[in-house]
């Protein structure tokens, strides 16, 4: 327990050096972030190229191969995620006054969480976005990602690190667990002396083991079983375009969509044109058995796969006969992350928004616009798919929380 046990210490040291940080401080930290991964870019991208090959030799799927791949696309748009946080407002020291009776005045103001424990698997971009989150806000964090993107993130925390250094900040505010051992991780979740949060995101196993292991609390995010539930008024085009964007345009993440509800009324008229599409872009389509009837070359599904997250080039297909059972299927299955209603029908676009209980409802969109960046707010740390504290794509407030300030001129009680 050395190790971790140590990092803990230091970074909830470093967490009181930056709490109180200004502004300008953390703009000009993130700034010199953002160029040393300009800098050490050919580093990183060597250092990607180790985890992919070690990756491709122990026969990692493509669409998770995809998701660890690094390019010179993809680390700029990690620089530009820093950046873009220059511009954000920062939440830390925001609030308001509240005046009593009495002559008290309550300042209720928000303030960091303290120390962040984030644990992820495979994306290696996930590191920059979550120091660069933390540190704006003033926390410090300690990262645990996936042994297949060990070089890679190590690479990206020294670089981190190198910026924090010119800034004259401390590096224990950035943190990178190196040993991807069980061990290690679960004694991270023993550390709620000095870590006040862990966030898990990644796959429903990985989020499971921290939920019941930790003794820190815990914000869930990640795992996505997203529908998209096309209505007998549906505008059909408008479908067919959503859910190729939703299934295609990357489906190894959590906003991809995996499974499509069509009411019965349009299945005839709708899906064998938009399957057949779908298969021809590479999708392995997985129906029940009135979707079988309607378009016979899918291959039939199991009850397990209605609550599978497959981050992959497949796509499960319900027929339902109303809408009540749409929503009873999406509330049954759903992992309460995005879901999506296709209507022309407004009361009925209202009604699937009012009942489905998930964090993002959509009328008439891709599921894949649940994203902090899509959302204003910059890159975010996860997507919540809990109630309590956060919900949705969690930004810069999300990783505050409140304080109040209590000023008197001698009250008693």
């Amino acid at each position: 327990m050395g190790i971790i046990l140590e990092m803990a210490k230091q970074a909830k040291e470093a967490s009181y050096k930056i709490a109180g940080l200004p502004t300008a401080s953390k703009n000009d930290a993130l700034g010199m972030m953002a160029k040393a991964l300009e800098e050490m870019k050919d580093e990183i991208l060597r250092a990607n190229e180790k985890d992919l090959e070690e990756a491709r030799k122990n026969g990692l799927k493509e669409a998770l191969i995809e998701r660890l791949m690094l390019n010179n696309t993809r680390i700029d748009g990690m620089i530009k995620g820093l950046l873009d946080l220059l511009d954000l407002p920062d939440p830390v020291g925001t609030g308001t006054v509240i005046k009593r009776p009495n002559g008290l005045t309550l300042l209720k103001q928000r303030v960091p969480l303290g120390v962040v424990g984030i644990i992820y698997e495979s994306r290696p971009n996930v590191t920059s976005d979550a120091a660069g989150l933390c540190l704006k806000t003033g926390n410090s964090v300690i990262l645990r990602g996936g042994s297949e993107a060990i070089n890679s993130n190590k690479a990206i925390v020294k670089a981190l690190c190198k910026g924090l250094e010119k800034a004259k900040l401390p590096t224990s505010c950035i943190q990178l667990i190196e040993d991807t051992s069980r061990e290690r991780i679960h004694e991270l979740f023993k550390m709620r002396d000095y870590i006040d949060v862990l966030i898990p995101r990644g796959g429903a196993a990985l989020i499971k083991n921290v939920v019941e292991n930790s003794q820190i609390p815990v914000i869930e995010t990640g795992e996505g079983n997203c529908h998209i539930y096309v209505d007998e008024f549906a505008d059909l085009s408008m479908a067919k375009n959503i859910i190729i964007n939703a299934k295609t345009s990357r489906p190894s993440v959590c906003n991809a969509a995996e499974k499509l509800l069509v009411h019965e009324k349009i299945a005839p008229e709708f899906l064998p044109g938009v399957l057949k599409e779908l298969q021809d872009l590479g999708v392995e389509i997985r129906g029940c058995k009135k979707t079988q009837e309607v378009y016979p070359s899918v291959i039939p599904i199991t009850e397990e796969d209605w609550s599978t997250e497959y981050l992959d080039m497949i796509l499960g297909v319900k027929v339902v006969e109303s809408m009540d059972e749409a929503i009873e299927h999406i509330n049954r299955f759903g992992t309460s992350h995005s879901e999506a209603i296709v209507t022309k029908d407004y009361e009925r676009a209202n009604l699937f928004l009012s009942r489905v209980d998930a964090a993002c409802v959509y009328v008439n969109a891709s599921t894949r616009y649940t994203d902090g960046g899509e959302f204003g707010m910059g890159a975010e740390i996860g997507i919540s798919t809990q109630k309590l504290h956060a919900r949705g794509p969690m930004g810069l407030e999300e990783l505050t929380t409140v304080k109040y300030l209590i000023l008197g001129n001698g009250q008693t009680r």
